[in-house]
Order: C-alpha cells, then sequence, then structure tokens
C-alpha cells in the first residue's frame, strides 16, 4: 500500500509551478519524460521504454534513468518552496541495482531533508511491466540547493 504522503496533491498553485518549470527542460522533452505526479515534497516522473533512449543491449540508458530520478528529486524538493525559489543539483549518487527493463520506468524523488539552503532527497527508479509488475533498477541520493529565482 502506497504511504499516504505519495497519494497527496501539491496546492494547484505549486503543481503548476513545477509543471511549467518541467516543460521548459529540454532534455526530459526530448527524452519522452512526463510528470505523473506532484504532491508536496513527492514527485513521480515517467519514462516510456523506447528504442532513442536504449542502450545497445535494449535496456534503458543509465543516462535517461539517472536524468529522470535527478529530475524527479529537484521537483520534489521544488514543492517545498515558494515561487521565489527555485533549486539545482549540488550532487547525487545512483545505484544502478538491475537493469532498467519494462514497458516505461517510473522515477520516485521524496524529499528525506529539506533545508533553507540544502535539501536531501531520496531517489528511486523502477521498471514497470505492462502488467503493472514492479521492480527497483536503480536507487540513489541527491543534495540540492535552494537558490533566488532569476528576475524575468
Amino acid at each position: 500500500m502506497e504511504d499516504r504522503t505519495q497519494q497527496e496533491q501539491a496546492s494547484p498553485a505549486v503543481q503548476k509551478r513545477v509543471r511549467d518549470s518541467f516543460d521548459q527542460q529540454g532534455l526530459m522533452s526530448h527524452l519522452g519524460a512526463r510528470l505523473a505526479h506532484i504532491g508536496p515534497g513527492h514527485v513521480r516522473i515517467v519514462l516510456p521504454a523506447r528504442p532513442e533512449v536504449s542502450q545497445q543491449h535494449g535496456y534503458v540508458h543509465a543516462g535517461a534513468t539517472s536524468a529522470i530520478a535527478d529530475s524527479a528529486g529537484g521537483y520534489a524538493a521544488l514543492t517545498l518552496f515558494d515561487g521565489d525559489f527555485e533549486v539545482l543539483t549540488v550532487e547525487y549518487k545512483i545505484n544502478l541495482l538491475a537493469p532498467a527493463a519494462g514497458d516505461h520506468l517510473e522515477a520516485v524523488g521524496t524529499v528525506l531533508k529539506p533545508g533553507r539552503t540544502l535539501t536531501v532527497c531520496q531517489l528511486e527508479v523502477h521498471g514497470v511491466q505492462a502488467d503493472g509488475g514492479r521492480k527497483l533498477v536503480a536507487s540513489g541520493q541527491q543534495t540540492l540547493i535552494r537558490v533566488n529565482r532569476p528576475a524575468s
């Protein structure tokens, strides 16, 4: 059963800010990734498995797997800050636990420790089969820094 925080929705204003930012990411668009859930301190990103994101053995490439994990954590942190701030990744560590196989990948970013300057997130990526079967393919941790939103 999913934790209640994984089902809770962020406010409409926060969801809009996250979606607007996500839509500006060329890499996520290029990969074909989409936001699946935006909750307070919790974001899920889905990436369909396609030849364009595969490596030579047919699995989803580690670079694509890592990219959606990084973005899921970053947006999870962003949900906890007001509109005057954005986040940048300071560092992340990811362990690739199994070949990234399935109908699609689902990256889950969860804030472990929010801070005024640094925020730490847990990252997980699951391979999801068409029948709903799930397998953890990557796990990691990330540190983000809160920065002032640039003047427009």
